[in-house]
């Protein structure tokens, strides 16, 4: 469950029209135009996902937001946070933690994306459940590098300031604090996903590349608010709700801002549109 909102999708090229592109969101008031672009953080080479809207605003943008720092340093200290967060007390096996279906599923996993079932053991749950999405993504061709905010951020003008919603810190926070038991059920959501529904990945991928916020919604977010409504509180809601402050107080000032981060974050009733637009914001878009 947590993949689908974490990582990129995989999908075949031509598994949607040419014509087809990702939604954006404008958010306008007298002086200030914010455009808000829903990524996915890993996707195969050659993918032509790039809206007309969404260039011409990274061309004239002053500012860009991200969810996290792109730099080295930061990327560096994510990985030493995560290692430090995500590692089960001595003693403590994963395995034990889950259901005796959830341990098949586990070691099955393992096998097929040539992981250490010992290493996959000695982490958290939440550790776990991201590597493994990382390594299904992996294998089917996917990295960070053709990522939408790494290409865009080389893309972007070195004159465009560079932000982030969020640390390393904070953001790992969000995954690790969360209460074991939901972090349990949201791993054991995920290995049963990975054996039985392959293609997941790829009929989300192509809702992205079609606009499709609706089978974004549906295919996306909906597992996870049924799966664990806790996760999707913490992951989801609370996250949005200090994304959608940042953006109003940016309206306050001037001038031509992008805003890229995941897309689930900018669907459904919950998403940060629909957050600035209860706040009486205008926001163009799906």
């Amino acid at each position: 469950m947590l993949k689908r909102f974490l990582l990129a999708l995989i999908v075949t090229l031509a598994a949607f029209p040419a014509s087809a592109q990702p939604p954006v969101w404008v958010v306008r008031d007298q002086d200030s135009t914010i455009v808000l672009f829903g990524s996915v953080h890993m996707l195969p080479p050659g993918l032509d996902w790039r809206p007309q809207a969404l260039t011409t605003a990274i061309r004239d943008a002053e500012d860009i937001w991200f969810e996290l720092p792109l730099d080295a340093e930061d990327s560096q200290a994510a990985a030493q946070i995560a290692a430090t967060r995500g590692v089960l007390p001595k003693g403590e096996r994963l395995s034990d933690k889950l259901s005796k279906g959830g341990r098949k599923r586990l070691e099955a996993a393992a096998t097929r994306m040539n992981l250490s079932i010992d290493v996959l053991n000695r982490m958290r749950p939440w550790l776990a459940e991201v590597t493994l999405g990382v390594a299904q993504l992996a294998s089917g061709g996917a990295n960070g590098s053709d990522g939408v905010e790494r290409t865009l951020n080389r893309q972007a003008p070195a004159s465009a300031q560079r932000r982030a919603f969020e640390t390393p810190e904070q953001q790992i926070s969000y995954f690790a604090d969360a209460p074991e038991k939901e972090q349990v059920a949201s791993l054991e959501d995920t290995l049963r996903e990975l054996e039985k529904d392959p293609d997941a990945y790829s009929k989300l991928v192509g809702a992205w590349m079609a606009g499709d916020v609706k089978a974004l919604e549906r295919e996306g977010l909906k597992p996870m608010r049924h799966a664990s409504p806790v996760m999707y509180r913490r992951l989801v809601v609370e996250r949005n709700a200090r994304m959608a402050d940042i953006i109003a107080k940016r309206l306050e000032g001037s001038g031509q801002t992008v805003v890229v981060v995941g897309a689930a974050h900018l669907i459904g009733k919950d998403g940060v549109p629909a957050m600035l637009r209860r706040r009486g914001v205008s926001v163009e878009g799906p």
